[in-house]
């Protein structure tokens, strides 16, 4: 494939992980295909952020496909009888797997993001996922990408015929939050146009104090930079 005409599947969640991520594809060469899960999760204020940053950035398409992860529920973030944890002391600890986590959430939303990159005939996919900052899901391990990867290769008719290698692109992986957030400011990512927060009121404002908004926050603060998206006071 040629420098001119390489194109790529970016999963994009509307969060600061992968709008960063998208940039970085960009700023490779790559043309953009953009796809986004609404899989019945409780913040759907980042599907408005994940339009936002497609447009942004100048996807050539954006796919908002519909998975209703919560008729099966098992995570906060798809069941609302599960509460989102807050203000807790072991921010980062990969010991753990918080209620947060979301059932084979990554390996379904790959599966989605491979199918259409068949279809295109598109062979690279990238996803924000990251190991630095980890919160204790299995499913942003770089063991989990190599397996994919590897399933990718064996599962299409594409790569079985010889058409193309699948590669599974996660630029982020190895970096910490404020290195994202450094990366994705000099390749132009508007930040205030994200979403990461867990549990959004009413009005979409972040709650600042689930983790995803104190790993937000974290970033943003060692990176020496102001966040500029709502927080509730």
């Amino acid at each position: 494939m040629t420098q001119e005409n390489k194109k790529a599947v970016v999963l994009l969640s509307g969060g600061l992980d992968s709008a960063t991520t998208l940039a970085i594809a960009r700023n490779e060469g790559f043309g953009l295909f953009a796809l986004t899960c609404l899989y019945g999760q409780r913040h759907q204020r980042e599907i408005e952020s994940a339009k936002k940053i497609g447009r942004s950035l100048g996807v050539l398409e954006h796919r908002l496909i519909n998975i209703d992860l919560a008729g099966f529920g098992g995570s906060a973030l798809t069941d609302s009888d599960i509460e989102v944890p807050k203000d807790g002391f072991d921010l980062g600890d990969s010991t753990r797997i918080p209620p947060t986590y979301v059932p084979a959430r990554n390996t379904i939303f790959l599966s989605f993001a491979l199918a259409w990159a068949e279809v295109l005939g598109v062979f690279d996919i990238f996803i924000g996922v990251n190991t630095t900052d980890y919160s204790g899901y299995p499913d942003c391990r770089a063991e989990f990408i190599t397996a994919f990867e590897k399933l990718a290769n064996l599962a299409t008719a594409a790569a079985v015929e010889g058409k193309g290698k699948y590669k599974i692109n996660t630029p982020i992986i190895d970096m910490t939050k404020a290195q994202i957030i450094l990366e994705g400011t000099k390749l132009g990512v508007d930040y205030s146009l994200t979403h990461s927060c867990y549990d959004p009121d009413q009005k979409g404002r972040s709650c600042g104090r689930c983790d995803s908004c104190r790993i937000r926050l974290k970033g943003f603060e060692q990176a020496g930079l102001k966040d500029s998206i709502e927080y509730v006071k």
